[in-house]
């Protein structure tokens, strides 16, 4: 589940890099194997070559993100990053990156708008992405 707010922030920064990837981090928490999304912080993309293809986020913004949660009173739960004209789909180069436990939220983006956006998990053994099945991860309503 993802709250609105979030989701638009996400968005909202895939739009404003376009046409380079951006990413963000994504708050809530876990139960189970259930993951609710509350917040979504973006990340400056520090990928030095091929900003329109790779994105990367360095141990230390992985630090300021932990302390963000711990403030925040949430969990650091996934990352999302865009594909500028390229669909929602994990490359090699995200999965080499992937880290266990996390939800991926990867937003296709074209011309400037978005155009599709999917859930993934890394597989048990690291060997691949795995797309978290529709209704696994969903809008839910705002707490406002």
């Amino acid at each position: 589940m993802i709250s609105d707010p979030a989701m638009e922030a996400a968005e909202e920064a895939a739009i404003a890099s376009y046409p380079e990837e951006c990413c963000g981090f994504l708050y809530g928490s876990e139960t189970g194997h259930t993951v609710k999304v509350e917040a979504a912080r973006s990340v400056e993309n520090r990928q030095q070559e091929r900003r329109t293809h790779h994105y990367f986020i360095t141990p230390e913004q992985y630090l300021e993100g932990e302390t963000f949660a711990e403030r925040s009173g949430y969990e650091l739960v996934g990352i999302y990053h865009s594909h500028p004209d390229h669909p929602a789909i994990p490359s090699q180069y995200d999965l080499d990156g992937a880290l266990p436990g996390f939800v991926y939220l990867i937003l296709s983006i074209r011309q400037g708008a978005t155009a599709g956006r999917k859930w993934w998990e890394l597989a048990g053994d690291r060997s691949k992405f795995l797309e978290i099945v529709p209704g696994a991860v969903e809008p839910m309503p705002d707490k406002s």
